[in-house]
């Protein structure tokens, strides 16, 4: 059965460049293996990838072993789901794209918390401000 996002549609993907998902595939897709559970497809800000940094998640610094140039403000990724519900609850979580977030991020954060925070929404906007128009990454 093909992967549903969070609205119960086809999982779309999140980012190729750079390329996210547990699998690397691009996509947010998950399974048993997948502990953490990298379920929502984010597009990080500057403050969260501060927040991250300062909970002991370093997802700027490139990592050349791993393949990974490190996140900038604007990067889509996906997130773990504990860790975007921790970001929320301290008011910093980043906008998320919807259509492409995995179905198994319910089992952690309500639908409702994620449309507060939806890619294109007037909260997340405010929250991005600093980011170009019109790259949907």
């Amino acid at each position: 059965m093909a992967a549903r996002n969070v609205l119960g549609g086809p999982l779309l993907a999140c980012s190729f460049d750079p390329l996210t998902g547990f699998f690397r595939d691009g996509c947010c897709n998950t399974s048993d293996e997948d502990l953490g559970r990298h379920t929502i497809c984010v597009r990080v800000t500057a403050e969260f990838l501060q927040f991250s940094l300062s909970h002991g998640n370093d997802l700027s610094t490139p990592r050349p072993e791993f393949r990974f140039r490190g996140l900038v403000s604007g990067d889509r990724w996906c997130l773990c789901a504990a860790r975007w519900l921790e970001a929320y609850l301290a008011g910093m979580a980043p906008p998320v794209v919807l259509e492409a977030s995995h179905e198994r991020a319910l089992e952690v954060v309500p639908l409702q918390m994620l449309r507060e925070c939806a890619w294109g929404s007037r909260q997340s906007q405010a929250n991005d401000r600093s980011e170009p128009e019109g790259d949907p990454r």
